[in-house]
């Protein structure tokens, strides 16, 4: 609670004080280290480094936390909550949403599409309005389950330690994951996102067709669609939530040459922006007081 708490009030650190932006750096350093040739060799040297680092970050912030728990309780908990926090964001999710739909409100097209450069790997150029407001819903959605859902599930489950770990593996692979230059770099870092996200994608598509009931949407449509389209997408994980979201919201969200995902009973607006966020913020909530819910069965029958 203090971690949301923490994250609702202050939301995301400069970089330089951001562990996740430091993370990012020793990838960057590590894709400079990397070989320029040979797919063995770089798949080797992607999946030490991925390795490596998973295993650094997950026993410093172990034995840290072990540490202070049998000495200084009150630190203990603060440090905690300081770096869960760290492992999930949601305030940032919708300021970032937020930002895109007021530049579209000023007819702002240009600035929208620059705005969307840190909710999206794609390139923006060129994207008319419906497309940016599809890029936006599409990106609220994927990232709902990425910094928000994945992160806390493995906190429920592992505590601190799994949340941490989790945020490295999915920093790795949005930062190398992909088709292109680091292909073999970053396949290992992308099959074990692929494998961290499996569960939580899908727990949190269901999430997604319960609140879309609590958010006065369409939960019949939101759970057809989600069956129907989810394997549209390259990723294994992300058609799920995403599509879920295109039912609920009764949209048709398009990524050029790539995927088309639900059906257009509606055009997107700036609406649909603020129809995501209330749909972000609901289904955040609700993850929350289902996970605080089996903590506390648990707890109760142990």
């Amino acid at each position: 609670m203090l971690a949301l708490l923490a994250d609702m009030v202050f939301g995301e650190p400069p970089d330089r004080y951001h562990p996740v932006a430091w993370l990012g750096k020793v990838i960057a350093l590590g894709t400079r280290m990397a070989p320029q040739q040979g797919k063995w060799r770089q798949l080797f040297f992607g999946g030490a480094i991925v390795f490596s680092v998973l295993a650094l970050a997950v026993a410093v912030c172990y034995l840290v936390l072990i540490q202070l728990k049998g000495s200084f309780r009150i630190v203990y908990i603060l440090v905690g909550c300081l770096i869960l926090k760290f492992s999930f964001s949601l305030r940032g999710l919708i300021c970032a949403t937020g930002q895109v739909k007021t530049l579209l409100a000023k007819e702002d097209i240009e600035g929208a599409r620059n705005s969307l450069k840190s909710l999206v790997s794609r390139d923006t150029i060129g994207l008319d309005e419906r497309l940016i407001i599809s890029a936006t819903v599409e990106s609220a959605a994927e990232n709902l389950c990425d910094s928000f859902t994945a992160p806390l599930l493995y906190f429920f489950l592992f505590g601190i330690p799994g949340a941490v770990a989790y945020r490295v593996i999915n920093t790795f692979d949005a930062m190398i994951g992909y088709h292109g230059k680091w292909e073999y770099l970053g396949k290992v870092a992308a099959r074990l996102d692929d494998v961290a996200a499996y569960i939580p994608a899908r727990l949190s598509g269901l999430t997604v067709v319960l609140c879309s009931y609590l958010c006065r949407k369409n939960p019949l449509q939101a759970w057809h669609v989600m069956l129907r389209d989810h394997s549209k997408t390259a990723s294994p994980n992300s058609g799920w939530v995403m599509s879920a979201f295109a039912g609920s919201l009764q949209v048709q969200l398009e990524k050029p040459g790539a995927y088309k995902l639900g059906d257009d009973c509606y055009p997107l607006t700036r609406d649909t922006i603020s129809s995501t966020q209330s749909m972000v913020i609901t289904t955040a909530v609700v993850w929350v007081l289902i996970g605080m819910a089996l903590k506390g069965v648990y707890f109760a029958a142990t």
